[in-house]
């Protein structure tokens, strides 16, 4: 510069470097999991198309929130799981590190609730973020068990997408929920019942798989019902709020155990 001042370099917003060493730490993971073309393909399409996603949904944060890596970590041990789901349908092994991968993520799902709380970071973004993660979790363990339990298992991990496509054509359903502690455990039930099931060696696993099923669809049709009787009253969510909540509040979370 002509008055001297030293040029100041321009350094990368912080979550764009969260979200590529994200990225780059799914990649590693793959490399160590090695679960053969079909898996490396999932993982690779599945890091770039979070990623991306990610970087469109967070344009708006220079970095993320302390709940935020959390779910961070939860969406690189899903990316895991997904690779290794699809190594195991190509006929190849891993699946006890399968059910691992998914417990971790599991039990990682009621800490990052935890650590939105007690930082008072909890945002919507954050929870949407959560739940989307939850939502494919339990879809991606739904294939692996309709692989041999039978394709009426993947209407575990379908529910969700299937409410939240109803709510765009039925506005009525993007109300408000109350609160449920009933809803939090059948959606607690569904994750567990999906990794127990998953090694397909637990005794009467599929029986368990069938009662979270069917817990699932009780569920959801009592919140249809009770939605559906408040339809000319409630008002519509917002766009960013939109699908089922199963902590009680107006929005998407359909899997989260945990409120954030």
């Amino acid at each position: 510069y002509a008055s001297g001042t030293p040029r100041r370099r321009r350094l990368p917003p912080t979550r764009a470097v969260e979200l590529a060493a994200a990225a780059g730490a799914q990649f590693a993971l793959l490399a160590a999991l090695r679960p053969g073309l079909a898996g490396i393909a999932v993982g690779v399409v599945y890091a770039l198309a979070s990623w991306g996603v990610l970087a469109a949904a967070f344009r708006r944060r220079r970095r993320l929130g302390p709940a935020d890596h959390v779910t961070l970590v939860r969406v690189v041990l899903t990316g895991g799981v997904a690779s290794l789901v699809a190594g195991h349908l190509a006929g190849g092994g891993h699946t006890w590190t399968l059910v691992a991968f998914a417990s971790a993520a599991l039990v990682l799902d009621g800490v990052d609730g935890q650590v939105a709380r007690r930082t008072g970071t909890a945002s919507k973004l954050g929870a949407r973020f959560d739940m989307e993660v939850d939502a494919f979790l339990v879809l991606v363990l739904s294939v692996v068990v309709a692989w041999s339990a039978g394709a009426w298992v993947l209407a575990i991990g379908a529910m969700r997408y299937a409410f939240g496509a109803a709510a765009w054509a039925a506005p009525w359903l993007r109300g408000e929920l109350p609160p449920s502690v009933a809803r939090k455990a059948v959606a607690v039930l569904q994750g567990v019942a999906l990794t127990v099931a998953a090694p397909g060696v637990v005794p009467y696993a599929g029986a368990l798989v069938a009662a979270a099923l069917a817990l699932l669809v009780w569920s959801f049709g009592r919140d249809v019902a009770w939605l559906f009787g408040r339809r000319h009253t409630a008002r519509p969510a917002g766009r960013e709020d939109r699908g089922r909540s199963t902590d009680g509040a107006r929005g998407p979370r359909l899997l989260d155990p945990v409120a954030r």
